[in-house]
């Protein structure tokens, strides 16, 4: 399922055919080692972009160093939260990748991030969270579309042991609009995110 749109963040996954029919029943506890690191994962790189914005908004330019913990954390979390939700049977390693090409050492999914360093806008990062609200009133609503699609995709890798392909796709698509719109909230990019689930 990849992305056809050309955006600095990007998603691509590469569903399994079937998934254990157990795993709905334990994905949310397994996980739970990973979500403990992703809540530290997080703070840092919500202090990374707070520097950050300093940094952009001083000298137009976006350090190396503070760009590498907000990718870290978009490939983390997207590894963490498709297992999760049971999309997928790999573990997920606890490595934590910060280049912004993807290595493609965790099979079925990429995070690549293509992070503007140089010649940033300073006044779309100055008002970027402005900016951000009609992203995130959408994905509050494609949000709750997703815990449905969450609940009955439950059931039916349940009982059928195969995620539906049309709610895979959904959820695959609400994912990639979210990675985008946190890859330009932790200014990793001045690019607009699309209101698309492509």
């Amino acid at each position: 399922m990849e992305s056809t749109a050309a955006y600095p963040v990007s998603f691509t996954f590469d569903p399994p055919e079937r998934v254990a029919r157990w795993r709905p029943l334990v994905s949310w506890i397994l996980v739970i080692p990973h979500a403990f690191i992703l809540y530290f994962v997080q703070i840092v790189a919500s202090v990374c972009a707070f520097i950050g914005w300093f940094a952009i908004l001083f000298t137009g330019k976006l350090p190396e160093g503070l760009a590498r913990m907000p990718i870290m954390l978009l490939r983390y979390q997207t590894r963490v939260t498709t297992y999760g939700m049971f999309m997928q049977e790999e573990y997920p390693p606890f490595e934590f990748p910060s280049e912004g090409t993807d290595v493609g050492d965790y099979p079925r999914l990429r995070v690549e991030v293509d992070a503007a360093l140089e010649g940033r806008n300073r006044l779309t990062t100055f008002f970027r969270y402005l900016l951000l609200i009609p992203h995130i009133l959408v994905l509050i609503v494609l949000g709750i579309g997703a815990a449905f699609v969450i609940m009955i995709a439950w059931f039916a890798v349940l009982f059928t042991a195969k995620w539906p392909e049309g709610l895979r796709s959904f959820l695959v698509g609400y994912l990639r609009w979210s990675i985008r719109v946190n890859g330009y909230a932790l200014l990793l990019t001045d690019e607009y995110p699309p209101f698309s689930l492509d």
